[in-house]
């Protein structure tokens, strides 16, 4: 077995840089990682092997930046461009909504599409919990398909329907139906899809799998169905109005009744097929054919999905109904079973990966049992919360995130689908856990025994040792024995 150079820690005297109870050590310098393997741990193993090096002082804050050839390149000038765009984009599509629907019609249908976007943000939150992605990729793939995908997809399916009713002659009956069956759905799964594809273009790091595709198309859709909801609702609205109105609103209910209580998840569903064809790709090799296949394979399907559901309408309230219950409610519990499974599959990634780091002297053995857990994520938080307040309940979450990053990072080099950057970007990581380690560490590990407590050797009946009364294990937590390496000691 391979034989590992002491690791110095924040509980470790020998250590060059002790950590006190408020402040960090700084972690040695260490060559590039050579990657090779380890025996004797049910098979073989690549453990990154580090050397010592002469001791030198790391910058506190230590952020990876890649390098910007081209002013157009600007990470400044691309937000601002994308903000400026979203923001047109949504006053104009405001415009076109007011328009149709008028003021009053416009505020009744966002007071009734609003109702479903909470419990559809929260769903896709709960499925990221595992590694969330930063909060401003959330709100721009939301932007995105409330304000850039609607609009386009506006004027597009305008246009669609126009080109069919003139160049095919068709009935307006006729057209609309073609159009909803036929353009619609090529054009809203294309702009929707957009969002994902420029996410997973220009935020890689952030993209690893299935569960990142189908977070980032869900959201997107999401905000997609809120505004085209706002749309047919106002339009129920004003509808009832010119007709005269009854005591029930019998289009508006209607409306609501189909779009928001029986098909929120609409629009999420069929784009979220092509968030899984880009999360298959992200979990692809290099030069692998379905890593160029599987986009498009998503996308497909997802027009095809979307094409059934819009095409369902004609058939009349039977065939609706039909449709709804024998397609839409099997690919609904198909996909929810998938997305639960990927999330369980990004935590035994966590547990397979982490331990070879443990080996290695980064990480306690215990902490991969931790972080592939998510109760036993939550119990070290609200132990750091009740010991030391929110600051340090930040840490531990901010130590979380970057383990699991972390774990994702070697997966990827494992399956063949390392990044260029892999030993620049696993430094940064490194660093960063070191920097946290003496706040995180100890409550990680009382997390552990709390899910798993450990067992007691079992001795012979002649031979069990005499048990003595003051005996007691160890506790890592804020009330266990005097340790000034324990920040959470008091």
């Amino acid at each position: 077995m391979s034989s590992y150079p002491h690791t110095p820690g924040p509980s470790d005297p020998s250590s060059p840089h002790p950590a006190g109870p408020n402040e960090y050590s700084t972690p040695p310098a260490w060559t590039a990682p050579v990657h090779g393997p380890v025996h004797g741990l049910g098979g073989s193993h690549p453990v990154p092997h580090y050397h010592h090096q002469p001791q030198f002082k790391l910058p506190n804050r230590w952020r990876y930046k890649p390098h910007r050839a081209t002013f157009w390149e600007s990470k400044a000038l691309r937000a601002g461009a994308l903000i400026t765009f979203l923001t047109l984009s949504g006053l104009a599509i405001l415009a076109i909504v007011r328009q149709q629907t008028g003021t009053e019609g416009f505020l009744v249908g966002l007071a009734l599409a609003v109702l479903p976007v909470p419990l559809l943000i929260c769903t896709f939150l709960w499925i990221d919990r595992v590694e969330p992605h930063p909060w401003r990729q959330l709100a721009f793939a939301f932007s995105w398909g409330a304000c850039a995908a609607t609009l386009i997809a506006i004027l597009a399916n305008s246009f669609a329907t126009h080109i069919l009713a003139t160049t095919f002659t068709a009935t307006p009956s006729q057209a609309n139906s073609w159009g909803a069956t036929f353009a619609a759905p090529l054009v809203e799964e294309t702009c929707k899809g957009a969002a994902v594809l420029l996410l997973f273009l220009f935020r890689r790091r952030d993209f690893e799998g299935i569960v990142d595709g189908v977070v980032t198309a869900g959201i997107t859709a999401t905000g997609f169905a809120f505004t085209e909801n706002i749309l047919y609702l106002g339009s129920a609205f004003g509808t009832d109005q010119h007709l005269g109105g009854s005591s029930f609103h019998a289009a508006t209910l209607t409306t609501f009744f189909i779009r928001v209580i029986m098909s929120p998840f609409a629009h999420p569903i069929f784009t979220s097929m092509t968030g899984i064809g880009f999360g298959i790709s992200a979990m692809s090799r290099r030069g692998q054919l379905r890593r160029w296949l599987a986009p498009l394979g998503g996308w497909a399907l997802a027009m095809t999905m979307h094409g059934i559901w819009n095409g369902s309408a004609s058939f009349g309230p039977l065939g609706f109904f039909a449709v709804y219950v024998a397609f839409m409610c099997p690919v609904f519990g198909l996909l929810t079973w998938l997305a639960i499974w990927s999330r369980s599959n990004e935590l035994k990634t966590i547990r397979v990966q982490l331990p070879i780091y443990a080996m290695a002297g980064w990480l306690n053995p215990l902490e991969p049992l931790a972080l592939s857990s998510m109760r036993a994520r939550k119990i070290a938080r609200d132990i750091a919360r009740r010991a030391r307040g929110d600051a340090d309940a930040r840490t531990v979450r901010e130590y979380q995130a970057f383990a699991t990053s972390l774990a994702f990072l070697r997966a990827r080099a494992a399956r063949g689908a390392a990044d260029p950057d892999f030993t620049i970007r696993e430094q940064e990581l490194l660093h960063h856990l070191w920097h946290r380690k003496a706040l995180a560490q100890p409550v990680l590990v009382q997390a552990a025994s709390a899910i798993r407590p450990p067992t007691p050797p079992q001795w012979p009946g002649p031979y069990a040792p005499p048990q003595s009364s003051q005996q007691q294990q160890p506790s890592y937590g804020p009330h266990g024995p005097h340790n000034p390496h324990n920040p959470y000691h008091r």
